[in-house]
């Protein structure tokens, strides 16, 4: 691999990384007020961008073309750096409606289900990338 390829994956890592770090660390919180729900709720989008660009670059550095966040999933799926693709997919997606549309009572489910299903597939890829 070219050197200033493999400095774009480690950057990329890096910044990944710190993200899910900072999720992982709040992740334990109890969540009380809007604020603390809201920086939760930030962590999990810096990190669902970050892992999937992440994940591109180790794509690209196998020789595929991936063009959007979506194939990134789906083909990091077929190539088993990811284990479930379709809560993947669905991570996508709540990134996108969250955002525009911030409501109190989904915020607190929303939260829950972050820490409950997405966290662990960050872990899962955090893991499986200090491999490699």
């Amino acid at each position: 691999m070219e050197p200033s390829k493999d400095n774009c994956i480690r950057q990329r890592f890096e910044n990944f990384e710190k993200s899910y770090k900072l999720l992982e660390k709040y992740a334990a919180g109890d969540f009380q007020t809007e604020l603390e729900r809201a920086g939760i709720i930030h962590f999990f989008e810096m990190t669902i961008e970050l892992s999937w660009k992440v994940l591109k670059g180790h794509i690209e550095a196998q020789g595929f073309i991936v063009n959007s966040p979506r194939d990134t999933i789906k083909q990091a799926y077929q190539m088993d750096l990811i284990d479930d693709g379709q809560i993947w997919i669905e991570a996508l997606s709540k990134r996108n409606l969250i955002a525009p549309a911030y409501d109190e009572t989904l915020a607190k489910e929303f939260v829950e289900e972050i820490i409950q299903t997405y966290l662990p597939v960050f872990t899962a890829l955090y893991e499986k990338l200090l491999e490699e």
